[in-house]
Parts: structure tokens; sequence; C-alpha cells
């Protein structure tokens, strides 16, 4: 006798290879939303992150006898997104340079930037003497700093000396992609008031934003 097939098996198993098909169509467009949706959390948080690394602004703090001093709020959050092994509870890591080719000041990279000034130097000609002058300039002459959950770190008296200073006050000027550090005063003398000459020999309405079309 011949096996032959119902129709109501027949309509049976039409239904579910349709349900089946359902069923792939609806997982493809959930893997694919989740997809768009972590692209799109990755991509604001990338925006945020470039923004955020920026060091911005003038502030004055102080460091006592001993080298603490108080790193500016907003620098700390740069210093926290640039450090790749920083995460809540952890304290962020920072590198000072006090090169012979900064006179009266230093200056202070997040742990990306400075890991990317490094890889560039580490890229010259082996045994060049460009890449021997870089190497003890910015390598050999910088240390790191951890920063404590109050936002203090230390500066050692080498370093609070090249600023002729052992205590006092400090100004942090934020340049983008490294700050400096500089003695209020000697700040005060050599770029706030060489900025000034500058600007007083402009024309009246000169906006120094034109210098980026040149």
């Amino acid at each position: 006798m011949s096996e032959q097939t119902s129709p109501q098996v027949a309509r049976a198993v039409g239904l579910s290879q349709r349900w089946d098909e359902a069923a792939d169509c609806a997982v493809a467009a959930a893997q694919s939303a989740v997809f768009t949706s972590k692209a799109n959390f990755r991509g604001a948080n990338e925006g945020q992150r470039t923004v955020g690394q920026s060091f911005t602004g003038e502030h004055t703090q102080k460091v006592d006898g001993k080298g603490r001093m108080s790193i500016p709020a907003d620098f700390r959050r740069v210093l926290e997104a640039g450090d790749p092994d920083w995460t809540p509870g952890l304290f962020p890591r920072m590198y000072l340079l006090y090169g012979d080719h900064l006179k009266n000041q230093l200056h202070g990279y997040t742990v990306e930037e400075f890991s990317n000034v490094v890889d560039q130097i580490n890229a010259l000609p082996r045994g060049s003497s460009d890449k021997k002058k870089l190497s003890r300039l910015i390598i050999g002459q910088s240390i790191r700093l951890d920063v404590d959950k109050d936002g203090r770190t230390v500066m050692p008296i080498k370093q609070r000396q090249k600023l002729g200073l052992t205590d006092g006050e400090l100004t942090f000027s934020g340049l983008g992609d490294h700050f400096e550090i500089w003695k209020a005063e000697t700040f005060a003398q050599e770029v706030a008031d060489d900025l000034g000459d500058w600007l007083d020999a402009q024309e009246d309405g000169f906006d120094p934003l034109i210098l980026l079309d040149a």
C-alpha cells in the first residue's frame, strides 16, 4: 500500500516552515537592531571622549612644602579618560615632562597621549640624532604620577625647583592635548604679558581665529 500525505499533514508542514522562516527573520532583525544600537552607543561615547580629552582653561592651584598639589577637577576628568587602565575607584595616572627644552614650566600629558608621543619617537630611524635627542628630552626627562581620590598628586622637589619654588601658587594652563604648569608669578610675567602685548599690536576687532585660515 503506497504512502500518501494527507492534506491536513501537508498544511501543518507548510505552516511549520512559514513559522520557522518568520522566526528566523525576527531573530535577524533583533540582531541587527542590537548591533546598530551598540554601534550608535559606541560612536556617541567616542564623540564624548574626543571632546573630553581636551585640557582647557587656566586654573590657579597651590603646592605645599611636601610637593602636594591638587589637579584641577576638569583636568582630572581628562586624565581619567586618557588612562586605558582607569576605571571608577582607581587612581588616574599622568606623565609630567620637565625636559631641558622647557623653560620655567612643566608639561602634563595623559597616559594615552604620552604613549602616542613615545611611539612617534620610537618610529624614528634607530641611532639617528633626532631620535636620541627626543628620547633624552621627552622619554628620559619625564615621570609618571598617580592622582589620588581627592585629586592630589606629589610634585618632586626637582620639578618644583625648575619652576623656581618649593611651595606657593601654580598656574595650570590647558593647551588641548596637554597642559602647562607654571609658577603663577612667572606665568603672569612671561605668558600673560606677552600675549597681551601681541594682542595690543593687532588691529581693532582682530579675531585670532582667522589664524586657522592661514
